[in-house]
Parts: structure tokens; C-alpha cells; sequence
């Protein structure tokens, strides 16, 4: 079986990455990829890691055709409005953008500033994130893939949250390279400005907290950093556990939980100098590393994850969704395991 494929959004940095990834994947044929603004240019001259693997040139969105899924790097805000236009060219859509994600139109109001144009789709969508929704996803023809922050957090808390080790807020504090901002960041994330800085850019209410919460069921509080790297995400979630809760209940709870999954790893060691998650490491790859603290003398711990923002963050997670859904091996396109040293 050959899916063909349509990529709407395909200049920017997950749409480089979902182009990358789809190339690849042998199950899998790229017929369309759409951009208002370099309609008419070649794939390869605003994504050169493609150059002699692609001869695509974008076409603009209005000569899209049908497809077996279309997959969606549009931006929030815009992409609700064209999502019943987007939802006559597929049987399966993919969305990345992040305005299918929150289930409350309330919810997605506060986060985003305003109101959700098509507030009756937003139960049609499935989470992207098949650690939780793997069955679901097998037969879903909407699907939403979580934030890049937003799936880091849930797979480090989720598995004690359901296992109701947790108790007390969640304070997440996130840490993002500057290709999430995306390829129009503006002048903040110019080499000069961001060169050399941790710059706190959501001291509050960053709009993944939103997205924790709703997995996990518990109350949320997030920053988030930007810091010097490209690629990468870790995130540090401090929590309290109920009382009598030591290290080895929390190790069982994270082994319960993913010892079957592809993309998620176990990572807290006492040794070596990768003791807890880096997202150094996992450039590239589709990984989700996670591992955790205990403080023995308190309550409390630390959770920690780590992933690629534009891979396990966006691109590849969609890509494994996909696969999910037309019945490939979940690892197809998706094997590369990143670099070390790097």
C-alpha cells in the first residue's frame, strides 16, 4: 500500500521535517505540498537537506487535490478557519498547528486570545500522543498532535498522575530551542539577541500548560526558557508524591507504563554523564527520553523529559500517528536514533 500524501505549510521548520521524514518513508508518497507564499519554487530551495533526494515545487493551496491524508503545518489561529476547506482534500487529516488540541473552546480562548471559530469539530479530533491514544488513533480520520512542551510534560508526569502517586500542583519548567519559534520568529531570535541568553518568554500560562493538564488531569503551573540551542526540549516537573511514595514505586510506575512503547525511554541513572534526559542527543530522532529525582528526605521529586522539538515534538509524531492509523509498523521512517557526539 502507497499513501498519497498532501503537506499544507511546507516552508516552515516542521514542514521541512514532516517533507524530510515522508521522502523517506517507504509507504508513503509526497503528490502535494502547498504554500501561499513560495507557490511555484522548489522544495529544495527553502529546505536544502532535501536537495537531490526531492524535484517537488510547491502549489498553492487552492490546487490541492484529494488524498489519502493531508497533513497540516499551519498556523494557530488560522488554521480553524480553513479546517472545513482542508477536510474536503483527505479522508485523514494531521493537524500540527495548535488549534484543535484544547477539547474547551473556554480553554482555547484563554490561552489563545480569542474565540474558536468551529468550536463543534473540536471533539472530532484525536490527541496525537499514541502512548495514551494508540487505539483510538487506529481508526481516527482527525487527529491533533500535541505541542512540542506539551508532550514532554505528559509522558514525564502522566504515568504517576494515573497511577496516583501525584498530589498538589505541577510546576513544569521548560526549556526550548529557538527553532520552535518557528522561521518568522522576529527580530528576538536574531543570532545577536538570543545569542548567549536564557530568556524567560512565558514567566505564565504558557498554552501547553493547558494541554498537561487536560492529559493528566492535574493542576498545572509552567514557564518556559528559551535557550541557545536549535533543536530540543527538556522540561523539569517538580511534584509532590503522596506520602510513602520511594524510588522504586516511581521507577515501576514509569516501567508499567512504557515498557511496550517504540519512542519512549527510561533514562535515571546514578552513573555516567547522561544521568537523566538531554535533548542534545536526541537530534533527529523520534525519542522521548524521561526519568525522574526522588528527594528521600521529602516528598518531592523531579521529573524530567527531553525530545526533539521538530521530530517527537511535531513531524514525527505525526508521521508515527500516521502509520498508526493505515496500519504500517509504528517504527517505519521513523529509526534514525539520533547523534552522539554531536
Amino acid at each position: 500500500m502507497t499513501l498519497r500524501v498532501g503537506v499544507v505549510g511546507g516552508t516552515g521548520y516542521i514542514g521541512g521535517e514532516l517533507l524530510r521524514l515522508l521522502i523517506c518513508h517507504p509507504g508513503a508518497e509526497v503528490a502535494a505540498v502547498a504554500s501561499t507564499s513560495r507557490a511555484g519554487g522548489r522544495v529544495d530551495g527553502v529546505h536544502p537537506n532535501l536537495r537531490g533526494v526531492s524535484s517537488l515545487t510547491f502549489i498553492p493551496p487552492d490546487e490541492l487535490g484529494h488524498y489519502d491524508a493531508l497533513l497540516l503545518a499551519t498556523p494557530h489561529r488560522e488554521t480553524m478557519r480553513l479546517m472545513p476547506e482542508f477536510m474536503r482534500h483527505a479522508d485523514v487529516v494531521i493537524d500540527l498547528s495548535g488549534d484543535f488540541r484544547l477539547r474547551d473552546p473556554k480553554v482555547y480562548q484563554r490561552y489563545y486570545g480569542v474565540p474558536h471559530e468551529v468550536p463543534g469539530l473540536l471533539g472530532d479530533f484525536v490527541p496525537g500522543l499514541p502512548e495514551l491514544h494508540r487505539k483510538a488513533l487506529s481508526a481516527a480520520d482527525r487527529i491533533s498532535v500535541p505541542g512540542c512542551m506539551a508532550t514532554a510534560g505528559i509522558l514525564a508526569v502522566h504515568p504517576l498522575a494515573a497511577a496516583g502517586l501525584l498530589t498538589g500542583e505541577v510546576l513544569v519548567d521548560a526549556r526550548a530551542g529557538s527553532s520552535g519559534s518557528g522561521v518568522a520568529a522576529g527580530p528576538g531570535n536574531l543570532h545577536a539577541e538570543r545569542s548567549g541568553m536564557l530568556r524567560v518568554f512565558a514567566p505564565t500560562s504558557h498554552r501547553h500548560e493547558a494541554e498537561i493538564a487536560q492529559a493528566t488531569g492535574a493542576v498545572v503551573r509552567m514557564t518556559a526558557t528559551g535557550v541557545e540551542a536549535v533543536r530540543g526540549v527538556q522540561v523539569l516537573c517538580r511534584v509532590r508524591l503522596v506520602d510513602e511514595t520511594d524510588e522504586g514505586t516511581v521507577r515501576e510506575a514509569y516501567r508499567e507504563a512504557y515498557r511496550d512503547e517504540p519512542f519512549v525511554r527510561l533514562v535515571a541513572t546514578r552513573k555516567g554523564l547522561y544521568q537523566l534526559p538531554e535533548p542534545k542527543i536526541l537530534s533527529g530522532s523520534n525519542y522521548c527520553d524521561v526519568g525522574f529525582a526522588v528527594d528521600k528526605w521529602s516528598s518531592h521529586a523531579l521529573l524530567v523529559s527531553a525530545l526533539d522539538n521538530l521530530v517527537k515534538g511535531g513531524a514525527g509524531a505525526a508521521v508515527q500517528c500516521l502509520n498508526i492509523r493505515f496500519g504500517f509498523p509504528e517504527r517505519t521512517g521513523l529509526d534514525f536514533t539520533g547523534l552522539h557526539p554531536i
